[in-house]
Order: structure tokens, then sequence, then C-alpha cells
């Protein structure tokens, strides 16, 4: 037991030292008198290593009854300058195989090239077209195996007769899941909600490019790194069709406010 005086003044600072003795760090904030001062960083950029740039993008594919919708953004940012406000992340592998990129441009730009080349080989010694597992699976092997290296994160669509219209995501570090929609890249954070409540199995190609073209507008007036454009790109086995929505016909954002 602790007896207290009955100055009330006497009272008070015993009570003060009890509860700084009971709490160390509530002791060391009180003896602190220096005032916050802001390192002039943003969440997104604070915890980045010496010479690590950040870097944003929103890309969707959803699978329809006859093929798959691929979607993107168009902003490239390093950092908080944007070097490209047009880019183009929706990148061909093959006749009805897509990739979206997000990451390191210069590493998905390469991780394209490699599994485009070696889907061409295939195709030449089979005498046939790939399958998009077939694509998803070369892309895992070369994201995995060299996961230590790279910054990519990558989604990969298309039609094929043996599966029609599918959807493979490959995140940071090489899984590959096939999923029955995708969504990736910085932007991604702030619409699965969004694209929880509005999807839905075996839509139509409508049905199907308006949710991706209404997902992707509204990340990018949420997220500082996605920008710009939507491109997308609708996949079937008759072909494909690209399309892109200007930034002032966009379905959500400023200028449709």
């Amino acid at each position: 037991l602790q007896y207290y005086s009955t100055s009330s003044t006497t009272q008070l600072e015993n009570m003060y030292r009890q509860q700084m003795m009971m709490n160390p760090y509530a002791a060391q904030a009180h003896q602190s008198h220096t005032p916050y001062q802001h390192d002039g960083k943003s969440a997104e950029t604070r915890n980045l290593k010496p010479g690590e740039l950040s870097t944003g993008t929103t890309i969707m594919a959803v699978p329809f009854q006859g093929g798959v919708i691929m979607g993107a953004d168009s902003r490239v940012s390093t950092g908080t300058y944007i070097a490209n406000r047009v880019s183009d992340k929706i990148a061909q592998l093959h006749d009805s195989i897509w990739c979206c990129r997000s990451g390191s441009a210069a590493d998905t730009q390469a991780l394209t090239d490699y599994v485009r080349h070696y889907l061409s080989q295939l195709a030449i010694e089979t005498g046939k077209a790939p399958t998009v597992k077939t694509a998803a699976h070369l892309m895992r092997r070369l994201c995995y195996e060299n996961k230590d290296n790279l910054m990519a994160g990558v989604i990969i669509g298309g039609w094929d007769p043996v599966e029609k219209g599918s959807v493979y995501n490959i995140p940071l570090g090489g899984t590959c899941i096939k999923m029955p929609f995708a969504i990736g890249g910085s932007g991604s954070t702030y619409i699965y909600g969004l694209v929880d409540s509005d999807f839905k199995e075996d839509m139509n190609e409508e049905e199907a490019l308006k949710l991706v073209k209404k997902s992707i507008s509204h990340a990018m007036a949420r997220d500082g790194s996605s920008g710009g454009i939507i491109r997308t790109v609708v996949v079937k086995e008759d072909g494909f069709k690209r399309e892109y929505i200007a930034g002032d016909e966009l379905p959500y954002g400023p200028c449709g406010w």
C-alpha cells in the first residue's frame, strides 16, 4: 500500500510518479518536447529503399461468355513524377493471349518479350496455338525463378479451345493462380469491394466491358499513381478488338462528377 499526504498537490504528484513508473514510454514522451517534423515523404514513398522508385498501376481482366476483357490505365510514374501519360500496359503474347503489366516497366517488357518468343517457338514446333495456361506457366516460371531481381505483377488472359476465356493472376513472387477475375497494381486496393459487389459469373461482353471501365475509372480517381486513359482489349475466338476511353470520357472521375 502507498499512503498519500493530505495535501492535494502532493497527492497528484505521487499519482503522476506512479503512472510514470508503470508506463516508461509515457515518461519518455513527457520528457521529449521536440515538435513533430514531417519528413517530406508520402506514405507510398516513406518505406522505399535507397534508389528505389514508387510505381503505380491499375490492371484488370474479366472473363465473359465468349472470351476475356483486359483493361488497364495508362500512367507510368517514377516516384511522384509521371514519366508517361499514355503508356500501353496490355501486351499481346500470341494471337488470342494477352498480358496486363504492373510493377517495373523494364522488367515486365523483358518478360513479355521472352514469353512471346517461347510461345511463337512452341506454336511452330507443335503446329497449333498455345493455351492461356501454357503462357501463364511460362510467365510464372520466369517470375518465380528470378523473383529476387524482378518487380513484376502480371495478369495473363485470353481465349483457347480448351478453357475458352480464362484469366491467370501472377503477383509479385511468381505465384500463378487461375481466377474468376483478376485485378492488380496500386489502384486495385481501392476497388476490391466494388468488383466483389458487381462481378457475376457468365456475364455477357457488354456487362463485362462496363464493369472493367467502371472499376478502373474509380481506381484512377482515388490512386495518385493511376491515371491517364483506359485501354481495353476484348479477346474472343474470332480475334480481338482494342479500344481506349479518353480522360474526359471516363464513366467516373472529375470529368464525370
